[in-house]
């Protein structure tokens, strides 16, 4: 995800800032920029690494910002890295986040005369200080009056000529300050100064905070609060992963503020419509006869996830195929089949291999990827960016949720255009998407739970996981997060096929773990699980809010959200393989034997 790096004091704040941006070189990214100020504003910016960045040659500058960008709105150029400077050049801005409303604020700024020279949504920003500052307002008072024409989620660091002080604020984005000896630092995460200071201030939304040397501020409707400041106690590497033993469990727990960004600008309640900037030509939807979906691991089960909310709600045939095994069958009209590829990295390549082939057969192509500019979105006729940010743990896990997220999102949009969807129909879906930040972050609330059931059953012979209908391919996948890290026995079935077979392998030493929520035929399912318990097996459920759980041995309890449910309960599911390869002291990030791009077929 996007790095924020600010710091104003008494030092020379070049290297500051850049030291700080290489220290956030973990987050992944596709372009850096500093802005430094003293008298004037200097900024260097550009796409690539940190290391081919350049700082600007200004030694008694001693307050500046930076930034590393991860591609949202526009590709990674020269022109779309950050900061972002204002008409006259007199104020530079960084962001992180998603500014909903950006056109229509860049569209009442150019009726005004000013011109834009990115793609990005970050742009106004400066634009919009400028113009308050050009009214007789301060930094200050112009942040404050700008966010309340920005809807979306943001941190935001500007910096003015001819001023030594950074202004911020936050909303739904994180954003902390450090209070060193020779000067106040600002940070997305604080890693980016831990060589300076362990003392640090945690924003709240809607804080707005000043910096200059020796001196912070943080102001919260207009007046002036008291934020605590604590001691971090991290090292350094415990600091990349923000506190967290491994990167897994911290994009676990990054799923709600990356299921925010998914959804973020893209849904229309009023008209029950949802947005992915995707132009297909006049006609093409109504004359749809299939939509093949083709994807590998994670994806794949995020696909079956998808096929079944498409065929459920858009009247259209829809399959999934696991990539290295596809072979496109179009029929006599290859054209009216649309073959969405979904690949995390973009570069899978027997998911590329299968596009291809779809391509060559004359079938129109759909990438939904997290990576912008990869060589799925170059090779697909249109693309659907997940915007999850980057994933660096081999084994997927806030991804997943973003890949349904935004297929559930297409399929809103493929029924509205084709009729088959009514506004009320979708909004009822989008009102279910628009709760799973909320409903996952209950469920993350819950974390102690899974841990004693982790605790419990973490040296059992084997693991199954069951569910019908949406917690199927829940099933599979919290089977696959299992074997991927903890190298234990984990399987995924369909609940009513644990008699046809798998039976004989239930004992007191293999849990089952089901998924029993609505969309997922809970009561069939516990039939089954039932069938196990009876045979020993112990029962471990991720059940419907107010579901009678009497008979399992554990239970974990998921929000209520709809069709959307198996998709919660699958971060129960999460949770407990990371917690059962903890204990175990597996390498939870780097499992062996496995790589995050899979680059050969």
């Amino acid at each position: 995800m996007c790095g924020i790096v600010g710091y104003a004091g008494t030092e020379s704040a070049g290297p500051i800032v850049y030291s700080g941006l290489e220290n956030l070189d973990y987050r992944g990214y596709d372009s850096a920029g500093i802005a430094l100020v003293d008298r004037e504003l200097t900024v260097t910016k550009r796409s690539g690494e940190v290391s081919e960045l350049s700082v600007p040659d200004r030694p008694n500058a001693t307050c500046g910002i930076g930034h590393t960008r991860w591609s949202t709105h526009g590709p990674p150029t020269d022109a779309n890295a950050h900061p972002h400077t204002s008409q006259n050049e007199s104020v530079a801005v960084v962001h992180n986040g998603i500014i909903e409303n950006y056109e229509s604020l860049k569209g009442q700024l150019l009726k005004e005369g000013h011109e834009f020279s990115s793609d990005t949504d970050t742009e106004v920003i400066p634009h919009l200080l400028e113009r308050e500052i050009e009214d007789g307002h301060d930094l200050l008072s112009a942040l404050e009056r700008v966010v309340d024409l920005l809807d979306g989620s943001y941190a935001i660091a500007a910096v003015r000529a001819g001023s030594d002080e950074i202004v911020a604020t936050r909303h739904e984005s994180p954003l902390v300050v450090g209070h060193g000896d020779e000067g106040a630092f600002l940070a997305s995460d604080v890693t980016a100064f831990l060589d300076h200071t362990r003392d640090i201030t945690y924003l709240e939304d809607g804080d707005i905070v000043t910096l200059e040397a020796g001196t912070v501020n943080v102001y919260h409707d207009g007046e002036i609060v008291d934020r605590e400041i604590e001691t971090v106690e991290w090292d350094a590497d415990a600091a990349e992963k923000g506190g967290y033993e491994h990167y897994m469990r911290k994009e676990i727990h990054e799923q709600p503020t990356a299921l925010r960004q998914t959804l973020s600008g893209r849904i229309d309640l009023e008209r029950g419509d949802a947005d992915l900037d995707i132009d297909f030509p006049q006609g093409y939807l109504e004359s749809l006869e299939e939509i093949q979906l083709v994807a590998c691991g994670t994806s794949y089960y995020a696909s079956q996830y998808a096929a079944q909310l498409l065929e459920e709600t858009v009247d259209v045939r829809a399959t999934v195929e696991i990539a290295s095994e596809y072979e496109f069958d179009g029929g006599r009209d290859p054209w009216r089949t649309l073959v969405i590829a979904v690949t995390q990295s973009g570069e899978t390549a027997d998911t590329l291999r299968a596009v291809r082939h779809a391509a060559e057969a004359g079938a129109r192509t759909l990438a939904v990827t997290n990576t912008l500019g990869s060589t799925v979105t170059r090779e697909t006729d249109d693309t659907a960016f997940i915007r999850a940010g980057p994933e660096i743990s081999v084994a997927a896990t806030k991804t997943f949720a973003s890949q349904i997220a935004t297929l559930a999102l297409l399929t809103v949009a493929i029924g509205r255009e084709r009729g088959t969807l009514s506004s009320a129909d979708a909004r009822d879906i989008l009102e279910n998407l628009r709760e799973l930040p909320g409903a996952v972050q209950q469920v993350l609330d819950e974390e102690d739970a899974v841990v004693e059931a982790a605790r419990e059953y973490r040296d059992s012979d084997a693991f199954f996981f069951v569910g019908r209908r949406f917690g199927y391919p829940v099933a599979l996948e919290g089977a696959l997060k299992l074997k991927e890290i903890s190298y234990d026995h984990a399987e995924g079935f369909a609940s009513g096929e644990l008699k046809h077979g798998p039976l004989a392998l239930v004992s007191k030493k293999t849990p089952v773990l089901a998924v029993l929520t609505a969309g997922a035929d809970s009561n069939e399912t516990m039939n089954n699980l039932t069938e196990a318990q009876t045979r020993g097996a112990p029962a471990i459920g991720a059940v419907s809010n107010g579901a009678s759980v009497s008979s399992l041995d554990c239970a974990l309890t998921v929000p209520i959200v709809g069709v959307f449910e198996p998709l919660i309960a699958n971060v129960y599911f999460q949770l407990f393989a990371y917690h059962v390869a903890n204990m175990k002291g597996r390498s939870i990030d780097k499992p062996r034997n496995l790589a995050k791009s899979v680059t050969v077929e």
